[in-house]
């Protein structure tokens, strides 16, 4: 399973501008000698840098194929089009739009679809796993909509069902979204479908995390119950960093007019054309294999983080994602997230619901592209414990990763 071939560091660049081009090799460096243990990174094949660095970058292609405010757009429409079928297909969706930037960018156009400003959405509360877009007061979803935060249980760590569908009744939102950056367990679409229907709402699904599983059969999709899709082709779909939205036939229009021209301009065609890559790696039986082998990693990883003494929410995962509190041995999530980065362990920190503390936020999409297994997640979960006791020095635990990063290699010569 891991991506072969290294990515070439054109000649021109090296020529033109030797500078950059050691920044670039640079972080080629890093990240191969280095554990990618980031929830939303992964590494993409060479076929999709190919086409991103393709002279598709030079072409301006505002509009949609057969309908652009530019000439000469006979071949890139042709690699949209490619894109929007092949998405279609691997998701089994009745329409697809592969312009969006960003997940944000995706979120952004089907609030604009679907809402006006002052609109009630209904949405997994931040602290407990929300995204910005999910009504932060710091981006336009918290500052154009009046969001209204369900949570999870404290116990259990799951999402409260029973909160949820009380706040939708005393509050009948215009919207429902279900999806979270931080929920490591399957979410109940049509638990959702059924309360949306009941208050008249709209569901928005956000799987930028998930779709990636989605697409090989590791979890179950949101598109036979949601109004509309937003997601990511990069993390666990691994494919460029870019934003897709699936809906049905009856709310194309709307989706596409939201995207362009009410929310961006010209399409980024050659990041389209690495898109149409990716959803056709994605349709393979290799994909489906590693999709499962990322959820099998994932679990193994999470119990060897329970079982060093982490507090792991939600006891385990079902998908990519693990969050845990590294509390009980003796740190913080900022502190630990420190000390990881400094043994060569690259992640994030998280919320923790139900009061300040921060946690860590961790996924296993990179290491399975790179082809490690269940025995190197359990070696990675022992040093990570032992990382974050001091029982390993943090040198020696740097060079036990550059060992083990130099048998899994990201592009291989």
């Amino acid at each position: 399973m891991p991506v072969t071939h290294a990515p070439e560091t054109a000649d021109a660049l090296l020529r033109q501008d030797p500078e950059l081009a050691e920044i670039l090799l640079g972080e080629l460096d890093r990240q191969s000698t280095t554990l990618q243990l980031v929830a939303a990174e992964n590494f993409s094949s060479p076929a999709v840098l190919a086409a991103l660095g393709s002279p598709l970058a030079n072409k301006y292609a505002e509009g949609y194929p057969g309908a652009r405010h530019h000439g000469g757009c006979e071949i890139v429409d042709v690699a949209e089009r490619l894109a929007v079928e092949r998405a279609k297909a691997l998701f089994g969706a009745e329409h697809a739009n592969v312009q969006s930037h960003s997940g944000s960018s995706a979120v952004l156009a089907a609030y604009a679809a679907l809402l006006r400003p002052g609109d009630t959405v209904l949405a997994l509360g931040l602290p407990h796993g929300g995204h910005l877009t999910h009504g932060s007061p710091a981006n336009f979803s918290g500052r154009w909509f009046d969001f209204v935060g369900y949570g999870v249980d404290a116990e259990t760590g799951l999402i409260d069902y029973d909160q949820m569908r009380t706040l939708a009744r005393a509050h009948r939102p215009k919207a429902i979204v279900c999806g979270s950056i931080a929920y490591p367990r399957h979410i109940d679409h049509a638990f959702f479908r059924e309360v949306a229907d009941e208050v008249g709402a709209y569901l928005i699904a956000d799987a930028a995390h998930p779709i990636g599983l989605v697409a090989g059969g590791a979890a179950p999709s949101p598109v036979p119950y949601a109004d509309v899709v937003c997601a990511t082709t990069h993390k666990v779909l691994r494919g460029p960093r870019g934003g897709m939205i699936l809906c049905g036939a009856e709310l194309a229009e709307r989706v596409d007019r939201a995207v362009f021209p009410f929310t961006q301009g010209g399409a980024q065609m050659h990041t389209i054309a690495a898109k149409a890559v990716a959803f056709g790696e994605a349709a393979t039986p290799d994909f489906v294999t590693y999709a499962h082998q990322v959820v099998t990693n994932a679990r193994v990883l999470a119990a060897r983080l329970a079982a060093e003494g982490l507090v792991v929410t939600t006891g385990g995962t079902d998908t990519h994602l693990i969050t845990a509190d590294p509390a009980p041995l003796g740190v913080d999530g900022r502190t630990a997230r420190g000390r990881l980065a400094a043994a060569g362990m690259v992640l994030d920190c998280c919320a923790l619901p139900h009061g300040d503390a921060r946690g860590l936020r961790l996924g296993t999409a990179a290491v399975t592209t790179q082809g490690m297994g269940e025995e190197e997640m359990q070696w990675i979960g022992a040093l990570f414990a032992a990382v974050l006791r001091g029982e390993t020095e943090t040198q020696k635990a740097r060079d036990e990763v550059r060992e083990l990063t130099g048998r899994f290699q990201p592009y291989t010569s």
